[in-house]
């Protein structure tokens, strides 16, 4: 199984961190995960268009997860998709899905009339909600939806993939310290987790306050946690993903990791890989081999 991070960014613009989306590989399947801003071009990027996805699942409906999700349905057709982008979410997906399709209904049906595509099905969506338990089962793959915590979001996920070559990713949606979520990854080869880098953020008068500072903290899990969870979880890799503030200090934020989790880790950049197998870890033209 491969993890890619396709956009480690939040609602902040940023040039080189897109918004929050992963991808998962394993034999012929391929999973993304979330639909942030410029995620169909990072599929692009990593090799794997979105026409060619298996399914997409949406960690919640936070709007940073899905802004993008009406470019990869019409993506997806560009790409000659010949089937509905099948669409995992929780509890408000469908209305959510119906609702951006009604919108861009004459402009899409403008598009099919005029450019006469061989295949129609590849611009529509079909929608799975979905709970906590067992959530999809592909050739070689499953997928189990973990409820985490991320109040006053009620439905909000993260999910434990598994292949049959024995390997295990975690994926932490947004969510604070969560126990169910160290639960579920205990053990797991890799664990993608959001990060919040505490103290970073301050008041700018007539833009945010401490209060407000606080309020997005309070549901995200914060840098001096998230090694915690890690070793926790006792996971053999950390991969740190979504971050808030988009720009920060790498060896201040490494520092504050490695200071509750012994094992390797990385602060994750956009397009950067991992191979569990291997364990080998892959940015543009670097490349690791993680030790044993």
């Amino acid at each position: 199984m491969k993890v890619t991070l396709l956009g480690t960014g939040c609602p902040q613009c940023h040039t080189k961190r897109y918004g929050p989306a992963s991808l998962v590989r394993h034999g012929a399947a391929s999973v993304l995960i979330d639909c942030g801003s410029g995620v169909t071009q990072r599929l692009v990027g990593a090799g794997c268009p979105g026409g060619g996805l298996d399914a997409v699942l949406l960690t919640h409906l936070h709007s940073d997860h899905l802004v993008d999700l009406y470019q990869l349905i019409v993506s997806g057709w560009h790409q000659n998709r010949k089937v509905p982008q099948r669409i995992y979410g929780p509890k408000g997906t469908r209305a959510f899905v119906d609702g951006l399709l009604d919108l861009w209904k004459d402009e899409r049906a403008l598009r099919m009339a005029h450019e006469r595509r061989p295949h129609t099905a590849g611009f529509t969506a079909e929608v799975v909600e979905y709970g906590e338990g067992p959530l999809l089962e592909l050739p070689g793959l499953t997928v189990e939806a973990v409820r985490v915590d991320h109040e006053p979001v009620k439905e909000a996920y993260g999910f434990v993939f598994r292949a049959d070559d024995g390997t295990v990713a975690a994926f932490s949606g947004d969510t604070r310290y969560c126990e169910a979520l160290i639960a579920a990854a205990r053990g797991a080869d890799v664990l993608v987790h959001e990060c919040f880098i505490h103290g970073l953020m301050k008041p700018v008068p007539g833009v945010r306050t401490q209060e407000g500072i606080d309020a997005v903290a309070s549901y995200h899990t914060l840098s001096a946690e998230v090694g915690k969870v890690a070793r926790e979880a006792a996971v053999g890799f950390l991969m740190l993903n979504h971050f808030v503030p988009a720009e920060f200090d790498r060896e201040a934020l490494a520092a504050e990791v490695a200071a509750d989790f012994a094992g390797p880790f990385a602060i994750g950049e956009d397009l950067m890989s991992y191979d569990i197998p291997t364990r080998s870890l892959t940015h543009g033209d670097a490349h690791w081999r993680l030790g044993v």
